[in-house]
């Protein structure tokens, strides 16, 4: 490594508005803190002016196709773009470009590193073999521990790659009492919150597994278990036309028109947690990390998931929130009647116990300034502790 700033070039499908591509600015603006060159190859989409603002630059290229050939195409394209811009490390986030990425790094002789953030199952050899590149990095990033077990048993990562770096919320974008009233007041209004309903949240897209089917079926149950005084907001994007018809439908035959709010995509969670009076999370299958219920805990607010993969590590039960089995409407709806009747003192003490927990271990900072240790384990670079002077200074 020579006495320039590092290159990294990080490669992803495109830059829509999930975590993983949440996670690529949040890292390109790190690496930029870091006085490194923050690279990001993928689709134009959303938050390319959040890149920008970050300080990364972008290069317009499309990683999403899945034939043998356009992988080899991309990586034709990556190592072009690995010479032209002097680039000395690549971070792939996703499959695909994993695939090409893994290719150009191996013919131009610079470190991979990858990041696993989904579930990945794998049911046959060719799925598994598929999901295998994000294996493949000299260092594999896991987002939670729950993650990691799986890349160590059924990919065989040894420690030596392995590194565990949850995901992570701003603990001063999410700090309760410092939202405005204007914003709350501003969601109350959209949401057609009355004034003393209690709120369930439950911020997720629309389909199956997440859980809004089962989230449905156990607000039936609370109705005839503590009655009214309470709303449901449903926040998320509609992935799926005909399973949102579904839950529309079932909202009327279960008569719970008054109480559930469909409300599309929030676009201030901050303050949707601050209104809220428990944040919801009932996946049906295993979640590879969970953010939602972290920025939930950083507020201060109350949250409820389900007693499998990564939230029985973001989720101390009985501190900071509750977990309960997947697809058991009744035990949710116990849980939500023991958070929504708990009185003041009880909710105080869980929410400071929240907020500490979700500080000491889940901040975008701490992702930040492991990530680009992971970067200077192999290029030999100041990233972290240029980073970590910058962000301590401020």
């Amino acid at each position: 490594m020579t006495d320039r700033s590092p290159v990294i070039l990080q490669v992803l499908p495109a830059l829509g508005t999930g975590g993983l591509e949440r996670g690529a600015v949040e890292i390109a603006s790190a690496i930029t803190q870091g006085g490194g060159t923050a690279l990001v190859a993928s689709r134009p989409g959303r938050l390319l002016v959040q890149l920008r603002h970050a300080g990364g630059r972008h290069i317009a290229l499309d990683l999403k196709k899945k034939s043998p050939f356009a992988v080899l195409r991309r990586a034709r394209d990556l190592q072009a773009i690995i010479r032209r811009e002097g680039v000395d490390l690549v971070h792939a986030r996703s499959r695909i470009p994993a695939w090409a990425a893994w290719i150009a790094c191996r013919r131009e002789n610079i470190p991979l590193v990858t990041t696993w953030h989904g579930v990945h199952e794998a049911t046959w050899w060719g799925k598994k073999l598929y999901n295998s590149v994000l294996a493949r990095g000299v260092r594999v990033i896991a987002i939670s521990e729950f993650i990691a077990s799986r890349l160590r048993s059924e990919y065989g990562v040894p420690e030596s790659r392995l590194r565990v770096i949850p995901r992570g919320a701003d603990p001063q974008e999410f700090e309760a009492g410092v939202i405005s009233g204007e914003r709350v007041q501003k969601l109350a209004e959209a949401w057609r919150a009355p004034a003393e309903a209690k709120i369930i949240l439950m911020p997720a897209r629309l389909t199956a597994w997440k859980g809004q089917g089962v989230l449905l079926e156990a607000l039936g149950l609370l109705r005839s278990k503590m009655g009214t005084g309470w709303i449901c907001v449903l926040a998320g994007p509609e992935n799926d036309r005909k399973f949102s018809r579904r839950l529309q439908q079932r909202v009327q035959e279960l008569g719970l028109e008054d109480h559930v709010r469909f409300i599309g995509t929030c676009t201030d969670m901050p303050a949707a947690c601050e209104l809220a009076s428990v944040v919801v999370a009932p996946s049906l299958r295993p979640e590879p990390f969970g953010r939602t219920l972290v920025e939930a805990q950083m507020m201060g607010c109350p949250v409820i998931g389900t007693a499998q993969g990564a939230m029985m590590e973001t989720i101390l039960p009985g501190e900071t929130g509750l977990v309960v089995p997947p697809d058991d409407a009744d035990a949710l709806a116990d849980a939500f009647k023991s958070v929504l009747e708990t009185d003041e003192d009880a909710l105080d003490w869980l929410s400071e116990k929240a907020r500490t927990h979700a500080v000491a271990h889940y901040t975008t900072s701490l992702m930040q300034s492991r990530t680009l240790g992971v970067y200077d384990e192999l290029l030999g670079t100041r990233l972290r502790t240029t980073f970590e002077e910058q962000t301590h200074d401020r």
